[in-house]
């Protein structure tokens, strides 16, 4: 049956839809075509959005609030001339529309001009009764140019008009971490709660700043606040786990992780956590078992495939360590932690020509830490691909110059290749750098070591 314009029982909504698949055309208010082109806009729906907008224009073409919603639209569409004109068309009825200057704001915003969106919003910000959702764009955009205090105040103005904007107090908070300030985060946490003294929120972040300053026991206590305020708050119990396992009390913390499994669907990080906790008290097993499941969860969660390689890496059992690396790199086969793992375990068990590749591959993501080259170059050296070695090595020395480590190598490397004059080169520089670390040779390269030439080097560094 088609909707009549005057029946109240229908929604705007759902008169709207019905005209658009019958092509009948009813009449709706301004405020009507508000919330069905907000509908549309907060669920995604651009073009039911816009054709909402031209046949509420067409019905009322004087209304400033739908062609602030067409703003929206352009703006949304980056078509910021059109937006522009259209703000100055709306501007010249009404001057005095904050709308108007949070759109101008959001079209310097998109085009990275964030200094003149602040003063829009601050134009803003005189003509609105209500400030809060102003305060919190003008905190993006300090957020946007690094200003982390004067994004803190405005997102603690925000608060102060409503208490219970929890987008605003996490955004307080980023502020205040990202200043390293967690003194200042941990009184205005106190001040808000003495208001407060029920915010879940508050509690919860209140115990992550004592984390932060490893002040458990007080951490202990906001946590058990937070879960006080809400025994159903999940992240607190997660938190509260965390703590009791830094404090070695790993039965109350798998209570604890428990807990969450009950409250909502159970979650690839409290398997891990359970599991790492039986692991630290030998209870291999279940360890075991809680990994396992940590990764049927959640295939891509790297701690998780870690925590197993890492489980049989320190029983030794090197081939299920590896076996279960492999399965790791298969499903993402740029995590660069997983390549570290598979080149280490494979040298472990003597695979030299595996874990050269493992390393290079290492390399390539770029995890160029020194103890990295040095085990690559180690495991060449172990192939005797000495070329191969010593292009590693002047890599390695790019980003490590003039270090002893690398030069003893190289060292060594020259000298296996019979090119003493290069390898005295290096070994002279080795010795300037750390006669004390020129056992490395020795260990290494025990035939080069016993050359005449090399020992008497190494003695005229001796009392250098």
């Amino acid at each position: 049956m088609p909707y009549s314009a005057h029946d109240d029982r229908n929604l705007p909504l759902e008169k709207f839809e019905s005209m658009l698949k019958t092509n009948d055309v009813y009449f709706f208010d301004t405020e009507d075509f508000q919330e069905i082109i907000h509908h549309y806009l907060d669920s995604g729906k651009i073009a039911l959005a816009k054709k909402a907008i031209k046949i509420g224009l067409g019905q009322h073409p004087g209304s400033s609030e739908l062609k602030l919603l067409q703003v929206e639209v352009l703006v949304f569409e980056n078509r910021f001339d059109q937006a522009e004109a259209l703000l100055e068309e709306v501007e010249m009825i009404e001057v005095s529309n904050e709308e108007i200057f949070i759109q101008k704001a959001n079209i310097h915003s998109k085009q990275d001009n964030h200094h003149k969106a602040i003063e829009c919003l601050q134009i803003a910000l005189t003509m609105a009764e209500e400030k809060a959702d102003i305060n919190s764009l003008m905190g993006m955009e300090y957020l946007f140019l690094d200003d982390y205090e004067a994004a803190k105040d405005a997102f603690v103005r925000c608060l102060e008009e409503d208490h219970l904007d929890y987008a605003a107090l996490y955004n307080v908070i980023y502020c205040f971490e990202f200043l390293e300030d967690f003194d200042g985060a941990i009184s205005f946490l106190n001040d808000y709660l003495n208001h407060n003294p029920y915010c879940e929120v508050a509690w919860h972040q209140l115990g992550k700043q004592f984390m932060s300053k490893k002040m458990y026991k007080e951490a202990l206590a906001s946590f058990d606040f937070a879960i006080y305020s809400d025994d159903t708050f999940i992240g607190a119990y997660l938190e509260k786990g965390r703590v009791l396992e830094k404090l070695k009390k790993h039965n109350e913390a798998i209570e604890n992780y428990e807990i969450t499994l009950t409250l909502d669907d159970p979650t690839s990080y409290a398997y891990l956590r359970i599991g790492i906790c039986h692991d630290h008290l030998g209870n291999d097993e279940l360890a075991k078992k809680y990994f396992y499941r940590t990764v049927h969860e959640d295939p891509l969660l790297d701690k998780g495939w870690l925590a197993i390689t890492d489980f049989y890496f320190k029983k030794q059992n090197y081939q299920k360590a590896l076996y279960y690396i492999n399965k790791a790199i298969n499903i993402d086969s740029e995590n660069v932690r997983y390549w570290k793992r598979c080149a280490r375990i494979n040298e472990l068990l003597h695979f030299y020509e595996e874990a050269d590749m493992a390393y290079q591959k290492t390399i390539e993501l770029g995890n160029y830490e020194l103890k990295t080259w040095l085990s690559w170059s180690d495991v060449l050296l172990k192939m005797g691909e000495y070329e191969s070695a010593i292009h590693c090595l002047h890599q390695a020395l790019e980003f490590y110059p003039e270090h002893s480590d690398l030069e003893y190598r190289l060292a060594g490397m020259y000298y296996m290749i019979s090119d003493s004059i290069k390898g005295d080169y290096h070994l002279k520089n080795a010795l300037k750098q750390n006669y004390d670390d020129h056992d490395t040779i020795e260990v290494l390269f025990p035939a080069v070591f016993k050359r005449p030439t090399v020992k008497k080097l190494i003695s005229s560094f001796r009392n250098v």
